[in-house]
């Protein structure tokens, strides 16, 4: 993981820059570099993951123009291949192939990456910037105007917080370019309906992801890997022990009291013998953290809070203990293959809507939620769900197979690994939301915690100062309270609450966990 920022006039006051530039430090350790590109200023920080040597340090430069990436471009090294018979390179960096692809390509160079990314590019032979970020939003970047109406870019809000009144996500799937952000891939929105039959389908689901966690294996710093012994998490991890020469490293937390889903990590660490390594939390460590959990997300929302403690502690230990730089997750699957609550979705049309929602969003969710949580401990996420030819696959696939009509959710997704992958209790267990399997006594200890921070009366004045996101529990005006010290005015940075589609029977409640769902079922034993 790396930060960018880029100030695209001359009016830049460096000290500023600065002073927002070094707000995210930890998401690049390893060396920092702010150039003067004569129109503006452009910020580096790096984690070094490809290409380990000074010449991989950003930004790169080439004849005047200049790019700062936070990227993983897959399969550069055929890109590279192409551009070689014209263009020199000095390093191994995978993004040292942007700007010469660029200048072949121009803006139609986004379509051709496979990749998480997000960049901020001076054109020095137009004196322009131009800026994107890939169609899902892995990578984070942020916008705003300064006083002088200049656009600022970032990776995170709190590089913008003194410089911009208003600070917003950068739409994933665009680019910037002449002022305008131009759509180049709306992944959630499929361009036809797959009609494939449901072995085709399950098969075709099992390769492409055998082949996301692949490409994510590849890195010259050393990989590690989350497993919550949920279906998702095991699949990335099984499919990888597969494909390692060594075992691979795990890892997995939850609370000292309660932790639901430790057994069964340490079920499926056995089964595909990875090194494994619990890490117990605490209720102390959890309200410790929680002041700091939301300045680092810059979040009010209330499951991506909860879900992001036991996952930042987590990453916390690992920093702390190993020397691991990359670290592989679970995160996209439930957006494209279901929820508990969408097993409540009164026909295959809304359960398409829901889920091209659902991954619209995602930027400012569970990717948000994963960013964060790995970033701030200096290491750099790879999520196989989400990559690019999977996620269009899937979202292609008739909705009326992806309906729960098998008496188990996410069904094509556990048939297309039946075999020998995973335990076969482990590949149809019921789903646990993060959050509660972790222990269900973390989100109680939280709610009971922000219980006594205000008094009925206290609750109802207070939450009504909010327009946008309207608190609506004391947990969610406690984190919103926590949020505005750090972002003040900046909440619409997140649409809202993430919570299930209250339209839907069965579905209108009060909290975003599963638990409360009358489908919750065995997902919490």
């Amino acid at each position: 993981m790396c930060s960018i920022m880029g100030y695209c006039d001359v009016c830049a006051a460096f000290s500023e820059f600065q002073k927002g530039f070094l707000k995210t430090t930890s998401r690049g350790p390893d060396d920092s570099r702010i150039v003067d590109t004569g129109k503006g200023l452009l910020g580096f920080q790096r984690l070094s993951i490809m290409g380990l040597t000074p010449s991989g340090m950003q930004p790169f430069e080439r004849d005047g123009s200049y790019v700062v990436c936070n990227g993983e471009i897959y399969g550069f090294e055929k890109l590279k291949k192409e551009l070689e018979k014209k263009y020199e390179f000095v390093s191994g960096s995978d993004c040292e192939i942007l700007l010469p692809l660029y200048f072949e390509h121009g803006v139609d160079m986004f379509r051709m990456l496979d990749a998480e990314f997000a960049l901020i590019l001076f054109d020095g032979r137009t004196k322009e910037y131009i800026a994107a970020r890939d169609p899902i939003g892995i990578r984070p970047l942020y916008y705003g105007y300064d006083k002088k109406g200049v656009i600022v870019f970032a990776s995170e809000p709190k590089n913008l917080v003194t410089l911009c009144d208003k600070i917003m996500p950068f739409p994933p799937g665009h680019y910037y370019k002449d002022g305008k952000f131009v759509c180049y891939c709306d992944i959630a929105k499929p361009e036809t309906v797959c009609h494939d039959d449901l072995d085709t389908v399950c098969s075709k689901i099992h390769d492409k992801l055998v082949r996301g966690v692949e490409k994510r294996l590849v890195a010259d710093a050393k990989v590690g890997f989350l497993l919550s012994g949920g279906l998702d998490s095991s699949l990335v991890c099984a499919i990888a022990a597969r494909e390692s020469d060594t075992p691979i490293r795990t890892f997995a937390i939850g609370m000292s009291e309660d932790a639901i889903d430790l057994k069964y990590a340490k079920q499926v660490a056995d089964y595909i013998g990875s090194e494994h390594t619990e890490v117990y939390m605490t209720k102390q460590q959890v309200l410790d953290s929680l002041e700091e959990v939301i300045r680092m997300l810059g979040t009010y929302d209330i499951t991506t809070i909860r879900a992001s403690m036991g996952m930042y502690l987590l990453c916390k230990w690992i920093h702390e203990n190993t020397d691991l730089r990359v670290i592989l997750t679970g995160e996209i699957s439930d957006e494209l293959f279901g929820y508990k609550y969408t097993d409540f979705a009164p026909s295959a049309e809304e359960f398409q809507k829901e889920a091209e929602k659902r991954i619209r969003e995602l930027h400012m969710y569970d990717v948000l939620r994963a960013d964060r949580c790995i970033s701030v401990n200096s290491l750099e996420a790879r999520v196989p769900f989400g990559d690019l030819d999977f996620v269009k696959y899937v979202m292609s696939v008739d909705p009326e197979l992806k309906l729960n009509k098998y008496g188990k959710g996410k069904y094509l997704l556990r048939h297309a690994f039946e075999g020998d992958y995973l335990p076969h209790d482990i590949l149809y267990r019921e789903k646990a939301a993060f959050s509660d399997a972790v222990g269900h006594s973390m989100v109680d200890d939280l709610k009971e915690f922000a219980e006594k921070q205000y008094t009925d009366e206290e609750f109802e004045e207070k939450r009504r100062k909010y327009t946008h996101a309207q608190p609506f529990t004391k947990e969610s005006l406690l984190y919103r309270e926590i949020f505005e010290r750090y972002y003040p005015g900046q909440s619409e940075m997140v649409v809202d609450f993430w919570m299930p589609n209250k339209t839907w029977p069965g579905c209108d409640v009060n909290d975003p966990s599963a638990r409360v769902l009358s489908n919750y079922g065995a997902s919490g034993k």
